[in-house]
This record gives structure tokens, sequence and C-alpha cells, in this order.
């Protein structure tokens, strides 16, 4: 078994300790599963055990919440902080700092590389096409760009459209009208409007029409002038649908089309749309693509681990 790294943390600030390790020490449970380490404490000197890189990644992780912990650390907090520090996420001194967006959340930011250039591409270009797993960001950074173009009279209304992947028979099924069948589809889209603008607001925009949610099929024969339109879930389009997608967009507009190609629901032989228009549009000038993977995820530590898992297995299946 390896030497337990020791941690000591100075000035000792009592109340500073608990707020760090929180409740029956939970916050250190947190970083002890987020980074697959054993901690032991003592007062302020902290017993850490596991692979070298590991134990040396959870001392950083209490020292950086220690010096945090001058007023409550929330789950938020600790998970969010833990994602950075996993990554390693550092910019360099001479990166252009990007405005901080207009939301009511005024600590969102970019918390990896690839999340930061991919808001740069969003800023800079009428059409941004991110790919990538589960909770890296790509839906919720979209809606936070429009929300911020709206705010600042760059665009007149924000449009979110999902593809209804069971459009066919099975819709019918649903009760009420089609806005209504259609709803569960669209709910991750109203989740983050309220998160970034507030239910209120995002209630009052909603029935003005500054913001429209439709499903794809809606889209067919418009043209979207002056709007910020986001694709989500852009893995379960047809190639047609793609096309007809991009298409719509007019003047003053901007797109973006979010995605990730490992959870395509569409039917077996169907081709994705999101994979066809990367391999088409990839040279087109005033297309920015962003490629995520599992070090960008931001939400609990842990699904980054459980993707990581899941590709090794694909990549390795297991003996027959």
């Amino acid at each position: 078994m390896s030497k337990p790294l020791e941690v000591r943390l100075d000035p000792v600030d009592n109340q500073r300790l608990a707020r760090l390790c929180g409740a029956l020490d939970a916050n250190l449970r947190q970083i002890e599963s987020a980074l697959d380490v054993s901690i032991a404490r003592r007062g302020a000197r902290f017993s850490v055990r596991g692979a070298p890189q590991q134990a040396a990644r959870a001392a950083k992780a209490l020292e950086h919440f220690y010096r945090r912990a001058s007023d409550d650390l929330t789950l938020d907090d600790l998970q969010l902080g833990l994602a950075e520090l996993m990554q390693g996420i550092a910019r360099p001194a001479d990166a252009k700092e990007l405005p901080p967006l207009l939301t009511r959340r005024p600590d969102l930011h970019g918390r990896t590389p690839h999340q930061v250039h991919y808001i740069e591409s969003i800023l800079a270009h009428d059409i941004t096409i991110g790919i990538g797993p589960a909770g890296t960001g790509k839906t919720y950074l979209a809606v936070a760009c429009a929300v911020d173009a709206l705010e600042r009279d760059k665009v007149k209304r924000i449009v979110l459209v999902r593809p209804a992947v069971e459009a066919g028979e099975r819709l019918g099924f649903l009760p009420g009208d089609l806005a209504q069948k259609v709803d569960p589809y669209l709910r991750p889209l109203y989740d983050a409007l309220y998160d970034l603008m507030g239910f209120d607001k995002t209630g009052k925009l909603l029935e003005r029409g500054t913001i429209e949610l439709a499903p794809l099929a809606y889209m067919r024969g418009r043209t979207l002038n002056h709007a910020f339109i986001i694709l989500d879930e852009a893995q379960n389009t047809t190639p047609e649908q793609m096309k007809m997608f991009l298409t719509r967009i007019g003047f003053g507009a901007k797109a973006v089309v979010t995605g990730d190609i490992t959870q395509i629901d569409l039917a077996r032989g169907q081709k994705s749309g999101l994979i066809e228009a990367r391999r088409i549009l990839s040279e087109v000038r005033g297309i920015a693509f962003t490629e995520f993977t599992a070090a960008d995820v931001v939400r609990h530590p842990l699904v980054a681990r459980i993707i990581d898992a899941y590709d090794r297995q694909v990549e390795e299946p297991p003996p027959k």
C-alpha cells in the first residue's frame, strides 16, 4: 500500500474547516468519490490515500476549497470546482478574456478549454456545431449565448428546436394537443431557460413569442431572420432534416447545432444528419466545430468516469 499523502491547512480556522468538510464530512466524501481516494482527518491535518496522481489532485482540492471556505460551500460549488480541478484547467496568461454573458448566472463561464472555445465560436460565427457526450454543457452554454444575444438586442427572438424522434404514430397516443405532445421532448430546453432567465421572465417571453420552442418538423418552409436558433439532440436528425434546418438561417441570424453521436435513436441503418454534417461541412468557411470529450463533463464528477468506462467497453469488448 502506498504511503499516504499528508496535507496540513494553514492558518488553522475552525469555521473554514467546518465548511470545507461539510455536515458529517459530506464534502470530503464528495472529493473521495470524485477522485477515487480516501481521506482521513485529524484537526487541520488530512491524510490522503490513493494513486499518487489522484492523491495529489485531492490535496490540491482540499487546499482550493479551504481557501474558498470563507463562505458556505454549496454542492454545486464543490462539484463544479472538482470538475475544473480534475481537468487541470488553466488558461494561458495572454488568453483573450470573454465578456460575461448577460444571464442571471453571473458566474457562468467556460470551465474547460473546449467550453471556452465553444463560447468563442458561437460569438464569432453564424453557425456553430458542438458535438460531445452528455454533461459537457453543449445545450446549456448555447442557450446562455442565446439569452445574452437577446439581452444585448443582437437578435429579436430565440428559437429552440428539437427533433421528435418518435414523431410518427407513437405521439398520437400521448394525451393533449400537438404542443402538449411534443412538450416532453423540449423539457430540457425549458429547464435551461428557467435557470438562466428565471421562471417569470421566461414565461412572459414565451407568451409573447420572443422565445419559441418547436419540433424540427415545424421548421420546414420557414426563413428565420434576426433570430438565435438552437437545434438540440441533432444526432437524431436525418441528413435531409439537417440540410433543411441549416438552410432556414436568415439575415442577422445565428445558429447552434448540438448533439451526441454516441446516443443516436434513429432506426437501424438510418444515417445521422449530425455525422453527415460534420463530414460535409468541416471545411466550409464560417461554420465552427467544437468536439467535446469526457474531460469536458461538468455534471456530477462521476459522470466523466461513467462515460470513460463505457468508452473503454466499446473499444475493448469483453471476451466471449
